[in-house]
């Protein structure tokens, strides 16, 4: 056994000869092949991860959601970026010349037209602690201060485009109707007038000042596409927190349902 540490060093300096014994050429060689031995072994070490990964158990039991290991890694991060989040974290602003005028449609869901009558349309919002909801109308709701943003949305998908809306800032909705108690919950929640499709957002972030119940489009109402009559704008998160046509609001101290996070992306979606 004594001669074995002398085997293995004599093995390794006939396969890897000190670096100022090779030519150039046998210096080339040893790189190339000290990289291909690498770039198997961290190879076969992904693969070995991709498959051990594939074959984990989805997350809470979702529709179509990730692996537990991935849903831990995003809570993480939710944790983390979270804290970085403040009032003067602004997203930035655009010269309304700077807005397109051709807004891209992305996604349908909850915008059926069959069972909607735009006339009869009225905010629900739920109050705290199982309180008498009340509902609100576009006119109270126009009646409020107007702010108006241009800015990059940025969708998921990894499209961006320059955008200009008008409307409410949540925070100024919720000081006009007085949701002081809500307004300490963690968070609320949204969801379009059939339910089909709703989004959690963490309190923080839905109190942003550059938040917006939004009716306004470059200037004109929201087209149906887009949510008309009323619809979420939140620039510090991806467009998928954006929920077109809000028929409700609620409010809670733990995560409400969000259509995406069931689907496996990241509840947070903070830029």
């Amino acid at each position: 056994m004594s001669n074995a540490p002398n085997f293995f060093r004599r093995f390794r300096r006939r396969v890897f000869p000190p670096k100022e014994t090779l030519t150039v050429e046998q210096q080339i060689k040893r790189r190339t092949l000290l990289s291909f031995s690498a770039f198997l072994v961290l190879g076969a070490a992904g693969w070995k991860g991709w498959q051990w990964l594939k074959h984990q158990p989805l997350d809470q039991g979702l529709k179509g959601g990730v692996q537990e290991p991935v849903r831990k890694v995003l809570d993480a991060n939710e944790k983390i970026f979270r804290h970085t989040l403040s009032p003067d974290h602004m997203a930035k602003t655009y010269p309304v010349s700077a807005a397109t005028k051709r807004v891209r449609t992305n996604g349908n869901i909850g915008l059926a037209t069959t069972d909607f009558d735009p006339a009869a349309w009225k905010l629900e919002v739920q109050t705290a602690a199982g309180g008498k909801p009340f509902y609100v109308t576009m006119d109270e709701i126009r009646r409020l201060p107007k702010t108006e943003i241009v800015f990059d949305f940025k969708c998921i998908e990894g499209w961006s485009m320059i955008t200009h809306w008008g409307g409410v800032t949540f925070s100024d909705f919720m000081k006009a109707y007085r949701l002081e108690k809500e307004a300490a919950m963690n968070y609320v929640g949204m969801m379009t007038p059939d339910q089909d499709y709703y989004v959690g957002i963490d309190m923080a972030s839905a109190l942003h000042p550059q938040t917006l119940l939004c009716y306004e489009m470059n200037g004109e109402p929201l087209p149906m596409s887009h949510g008309y009559p009323l619809r979420l704008i939140i620039p510090v998160k991806y467009g998928i927190k954006s929920l077109k046509r809000v028929g409700t609001i609620y409010f809670s101290e733990e995560r409400p349902d969000d259509y995406w996070f069931e689907r496996g992306y990241d509840y947070y979606s903070g830029l």
